[in-house]
């Protein structure tokens, strides 16, 4: 471990083993003494910071209807707190009844955040890091990327995607490099750590069964009490980021996006949660998307208890929203990413759906509906409602992500690019079928109504590709090269692959020996070079020696080029972006 986790007291766990869905089917498996198979793939060690932070970042209030001022536990009135002891003794009840049986792999703690899984406590900006080779210099800037990193200890259900924000940032100017990271201060996170300990339900690792039932019932009772304030946001803003209108967002699809600083030093903090001068009234999904030629971004709102189940919106390059169209959907989609091309946007409405009903059962709310049919919607960018979507079925086709669309007018076409996963559902609920990510063009006929799709990567050559991007200058537009990460084993990511999409000829570079990264981010040279002239960015930590680097390469000839040394441990995580330095110097 490096000398930054040493001196943190940690809660550890060496002993767990756990066998993977692939590798072990049936009641004859047999575990190796000492192999370390989890679901995961990955070393069973689990590291929960004591919650000493290292140092408190403030928010600071934005000028918005929103506000950061949460329930004050010393002001509680002898009611409440006997309410919360009330309410505290309830929970415990129900979290030792949970201990009677085994959590799914899906919700299992010990499997969902081992590892490099594990969180990190903050670490505020640190200057000079070591260099090797020569860090390129068109690389002025920040890069950014977000992450789910627990506050606390979980007590009970817990999945990967349920972890507290945490923004990862390293800063380049004029060949040096520093780094920090921080919680992104969102208002769960805020109120738990006041309380001194989790309070919110987790969307994906408790709300299943009787027992998540219960504890939603808690979560209002507490609200209903005053002892917490679930009014003003319940996400953890963990999933993506996103420069738009001097901004940094970042962004879950539960919430609305909290805009966060870069200091002039490289430090962050959480400026506060940002609803646009109080424009957007609903939550808004981790991907929206910005076109590279009018500045524009255009984004998605899903609900799953109430129509519209689905919305969408644009915002101008100063910041303006539109109305909001609604898209009518037959039930509860997750619709986590879409895609845009010149004219239009490309919305997913597929199989992996919202089943409130299932929690009574005893399931999980997030079921894989094997008689819904696939489809995308093509809509105008500019449509005032949603009556002229145009849907096209793509039977067995379920993309998480969407890695770009354009428009073919010659042939009616559009064509839209992402990775088409099975099992759909197989992130939220266990299987025993291995997980299968394929790269896929998928043309959607506007005149015929009908698809076609074809794996991109001859199946002798394929690999998982399941985070990445394409140059951010053509989104939107044709493409020949995507940058993508070879989730293997699943779901760590041992490399990328930088694609051809019309030949599938694919490049691969790898981390190293049990070295283990992120997604790649494409950062072009600039918008007039050749469309791969560039560097790949990307975390990596090396599981032998447990440090982490943040390694550089040239996208051209995919040779290393520069890597620096962090000063402490970094997870592995989800998608980032990159600010200029010319952007950062006009930051809001």
């Amino acid at each position: 471990m490096s000398s930054s986790s040493l001196s943190t007291p940690t809660w550890s766990n060496h002993s767990n083993r756990f066998v993977t869905s692939s590798s072990c089917k049936g009641t004859n498996c047999r575990i190796a003494k000492n192999s370390i198979v989890s679901a995961l793939q990955t070393p069973s060690i689990i590291q929960i910071p004591k919650q000493t932070p290292i140092k408190t970042v403030k928010t600071i209030d934005l000028p918005s209807k929103s506000s950061n001022s949460v329930p004050n536990q010393q002001n509680w009135n002898v009611l409440q707190k006997l309410a919360a002891m009330a309410l505290d003794a309830v929970e415990d009840g129900l979290k030792a009844r949970e201990k009677a049986h085994p959590l799914p792999k899906t919700a299992d703690p010990n499997i969902q955040i081992a590892g490099n899984f594990s969180p990190v406590p903050e670490q505020p900006v640190r200057h000079g890091l070591p260099v090797t080779g020569k860090i390129p210099e068109h690389i002025q800037g920040v890069y950014l990327r977000n992450g789910a990193n627990p506050l606390f200890e979980p007590t009970s259900g817990h999945h990967l995607f349920d972890g507290d924000g945490m923004v990862y940032a390293v800063k380049f100017d004029n060949g040096a490099a520093s780094y920090a990271c921080r919680f992104t201060e969102t208002q769960r996170l805020v109120q738990e750590r006041a309380i001194g300990k989790p309070v919110f339900p987790k969307a994906i690792g408790e709300l299943h069964g009787h027992s998540g039932i219960a504890k939603l019932i808690l979560f209002y009772a507490r609200g209903m009490c005053g002892l917490i304030d679930h009014t003003k946001g319940i996400g953890v803003a963990n999933a993506g980021l996103v420069y738009f209108n001097n901004r940094l967002l970042a962004m879950s699809e539960d919430d609305l996006p909290y805009h966060v600083r870069v200091t002039p030093s490289g430090d962050l903090k959480t400026a506060g949660r940002y609803d646009f001068g109080g424009q957007l009234k609903s939550t808004m999904i981790a991907h929206p998307k910005l076109d590279p030629v009018s500045g524009e971004l255009f984004a998605l709102s899903y609900d799953v208890i109430q129509k519209p189940y689905l919305k969408y919106f644009r915002f101008s390059a100063d910041g303006k929203k539109s109305k909001d169209v609604a898209i009518d959907l037959g039930k509860p989609t997750m619709v986590h990413d879409f895609a845009i091309t010149e004219n239009f946007v490309v919305v997913p409405d597929h199989q992996v759906v919202f089943k409130m009903s299932e929690m009574i059962t005893g399931g999980s709310p997030v079921v894989y509906d094997k008689e819904k049919v696939s489809r995308f919607g093509v809509l105008d960018k500019y449509a005032e409602n949603g009556s002229g979507i145009k849907w096209v079925e793509v039977p067995d086709c379920f993309c998480f992500h969407l890695w770009n669309a354009w428009e073919e007018p010659e042939s009616d076409e559009v064509v839209v690019i992402g990775s088409c996963m099975t099992p759909a559902d197989s992130i939220f609920n266990e299987c025993n079928e291995e997980l299968k990510s394929v790269l896929s063009e998928i043309r959607l006929n506007l005149k015929t109504g009908k698809s076609t799709r074809r794996q991109i990567i001859s199946p002798e050559n394929d690999v998982n590709l399941e985070a990445g991007m394409v140059n951010k200058n053509l989104l939107g537009r044709k493409s020949q090269f995507a940058y993508l990460a070879i989730a293997e084993p699943w779901p760590k990511v041992s490399g990328f692959a930088k694609v051809d999409l019309s030949t599938g000829e694919t490049k691969k570079f790898i981390y190293g020996d049990q070295k283990y990264g992120g997604e790649p981010l494409f950062l072009p040279r600039d918008a007039s070079s050749a469309e791969d002239d560039g560097h790949i960015l990307a975390f990596v930590h090396d599981e032998k020696k447990w440090e982490s680097e943040l390694q550089i390469v040239n996208a051209m000839t995919m040779e290393l080029e520069a890597t620096v040394k962090l000063p402490s441990r970094v997870p592995y995580g989800f998608h980032g972006t990159f600010i200029s330095a010319k952007d950062l110097a006009t930051q809001a």
